[in-house]
């Protein structure tokens, strides 16, 4: 009965795999990298940390209790992903200089998606749809965490650290 299961599943493409929101269906380019990532491959039926991060911002140094989150977690299946942007004026002049702030500056090892909007008619198509289903971010480093199912169960403003006890406590949650 199993096998006959396991050969359905697997002739149709749904070896057990979670639907993935089509919001997180989109290629995003990496932070200074020619590469790309769809969101799909990496947390489909996972929950996802979404940060809008900024190269020069008061909030910058949070990179670093961020990477402790996504180390902490990412074996039980969080998802931690940054999207630089300039909608704030505090992005990098160029991607390099993001790219020194985050990977070397604060060893970020989490997907980083290359500068673009997360405000406005331009927004990325995954803050298109955060903005949807919760609000736009006010300034850096809103924290919006996504469940599994692709739904913003609950957004942690700026000054809300990595480490805050209510956004751990929201983590672990949906693990």
């Amino acid at each position: 009965m199993f096998g006959a299961l396991l050969i359905s599943a697997l002739a149709t493409g749904n070896a057990g795999a979670a639907e993935c929101p089509a919001f997180l269906d989109h290629d995003q380019r990496k932070l200074h990298s020619s590469t790309s990532v769809n969101l799909c491959d990496i947390a489909a039926g996972k929950p996802i940390l979404v940060v809008n991060t900024a190269s020069h911002c008061g909030y910058t140094g949070q990179f670093a209790g961020l990477e402790a989150l996504h180390k902490k977690y990412q074996t039980e299946g969080l998802v931690v992903v940054g999207f630089a942007s300039d909608d704030f004026r505090q992005e990098a002049a160029t991607e390099s200089e993001a790219a020194t702030v985050c990977f070397k500056n604060f060893g970020v090892t989490f997907t980083m998606i290359a500068p673009g909007p997360v405000t406005g008619a331009d927004a990325n198509p995954v803050f298109q749809e955060i903005i949807a289903q919760s609000s736009a971010p006010r300034w850096n480093f809103t924290k919006y965490l996504i469940d599994q199912d692709g739904r913003v169960v609950k957004s942690f403003p700026s000054r809300t650290r990595p480490d805050d006890p209510e956004l751990v406590r929201a983590v672990e949650s949906l693990l």
